[in-house]
């Protein structure tokens, strides 16, 4: 199969398709791929499901020998599309820490960072628009 990223392309349930468009799309799409579902706390507060992960944002995780760990996020690759977080490492015999990756979509988001004024602005719209 040709390497190719088609923007026109929708959805598939063909799982072979759906891998190809996300190990082929670029840069600046892939950083659509770092949603995370909000708790049921937030999604009451602003009426959205979920939303882009940040560095700083609290967040718990919901699957993996990590499940039910929450810590703040430390750096989020946005060409990998992982994410890690600050409290879950494992010590190298040298004393270095190894930060462990995680998928976005086995995480969920306890507490926004909001001190990006663009975020909250960005924040402020999508529950406007949810409440009319």
């Amino acid at each position: 199969m040709k390497q190719f990223f088609s923007p026109l392309w929708k959805s598939s349930k063909n799982r072979r398709k759906q891998r190809k468009y996300l190990a082929n799309a670029p840069i600046h799409l892939r950083g659509k791929f770092l949603n995370a579902h909000l708790s049921k706390a937030l999604i009451q507060k602003y009426g959205i499901r979920s939303f882009r992960l940040r560095v700083g944002d609290k967040v718990k995780v919901m699957r993996g020998q990590y499940s039910g760990k929450t810590g703040k996020i430390d750096s989020v690759d946005v060409k990998t599309s992982k994410v890690k977080i600050d409290s879950l490492f494992t010590m190298k015999r040298d004393g270095s820490k190894s930060f462990h990756p995680m998928n976005s979509s086995n995480i969920q988001i306890e507490e926004l960072n909001l001190e990006d004024k663009k975020r909250k602005s960005k924040l402020n719209s999508l529950t406007e628009e949810n409440k009319k």
